[in-house]
């Protein structure tokens, strides 16, 4: 029997079968082959979708709407000031009128309980597009890219440095338990990751053949690895006065030439983006008048150096959202 993700939600890759993510990222594979070759896939045309958007987003924004139009799908995008979600109505209540409404509802936020209550109520699909504690679609994503570079993921060495404790660090510890991959946690003790979570998968990993690492020294976190991760220091949603705590824990554990020369011969480096790479953003720039720092996770030769892949990454986020999309609205 095929697999058929047909009226699901897509809440977070801990509901998900290793089958059920491979075949979504199959499924990506197959729509970029078409979209690169100029064929037609209005699947799912005369469905409508709805974005909702408690927190801004390049990528996620993007990835849905053109998904969405490249399978003929309308979109209604909704920000905090278009919706009275939370406000005026109460979740429940908007989510069983946008029910009646769409097909699908994509929800970019802060509260994992807020994208669940969403699939409890709406009685159609619901796409996690980044909550504080998940970022499912980030994972896809990511996957895919490395897949790309190194074919059967089993076994590669995965290493998140940084805050390892974010939701990124959190999704990618699960997906690479599902994959049967290497997930090692590089970041200070004192932002480590929840321990409930690295039990989850923990017990995962024991069925996949997949390991789970935690870990502060940053030469433990490059050797035998693979694919080195990082992300922002200070997640949207967390104040400004957060910097210099940040900096002062994280500083050490900047990918870096150095750090990558550490790997393996052939890693590459993955970023969920934007980044802080270079001054050329107003924080950036702000950062280097405050701490000094021309740079912050990531130094500028490395993001954009010969291992980089954090810009097909990017585009695979749309091949990988559209593949959610038309597996849970077919």
């Amino acid at each position: 029997m095929g697999i058929s993700l047909s009226g699901r939600s897509f809440l977070k890759l801990l509901d998900f079968t290793p089958a059920e993510i491979n075949y979504l990222l199959d499924l990506a594979t197959e729509f970029k082959r078409m979209k690169y070759n100029g064929v037609e896939h209005k699947w799912l045309t005369g469905k409508q979708v709805v974005l909702l958007f408690e927190k801004t987003s390049t990528r996620t924004r993007c990835s849905f709407e053109v998904g969405a139009r490249d399978l003929g799908m309308g979109v209604t995008f909704l920000d905090p000031g278009s919706s009275q979600m939370g406000k005026k109505e109460s979740l429940a209540d908007t989510a069983k009128v946008l029910g009646r409404m769409f097909d699908g509802i994509e929800y970019r936020g802060f509260h994992q309980s807020v994208v669940e209550d969403l699939a409890k109520y709406s009685g159609v699909p619901v796409w996690n597009g980044l909550t504080d504690d998940f970022h499912p679609t980030q994972m896809l994503a990511d996957v895919m890219t490395a897949r790309e570079e190194f074919g059967d993921l089993r076994g590669k060495k995965l290493t998140f440095f940084g805050d390892v404790r974010n939701n990124i660090s959190n999704s990618l510890m699960v997906v690479c338990a599902k994959l049967g991959m290497t997930f090692c946690a590089c970041g200070p003790k004192e932002l480590s990751p929840r321990s409930d979570l690295v039990e989850q998968c923990q017990a995962i990993a024991a069925e996949t053949g997949a390991s789970i690492q935690i870990t502060d020294d940053v030469n433990e976190g490059a050797k035998g690895c693979d694919i080195l991760y990082t992300d922002i220091w200070v997640s949207m949603g967390e104040p400004e006065e957060l910097w210099a705590e940040r900096i002062q824990l994280l500083k050490p554990y900047q990918v870096n030439k150095e750090l990558m020369d550490k790997a393996n011969p052939g890693a590459i480096f993955l970023h969920c983006l934007p980044s802080f790479h270079d001054r050329e953003t107003t924080i950036g720039e702000d950062i280097y008048q405050k701490f000094g720092l021309p740079a912050m996770e990531v130094t500028d030769d490395v993001f954009l150096g010969k291992q980089a892949r954090q810009f097909e990454e990017a585009e695979n986020r749309m091949h990988t959202i559209k593949a959610i999309m038309y597996a849970t609205l077919k």
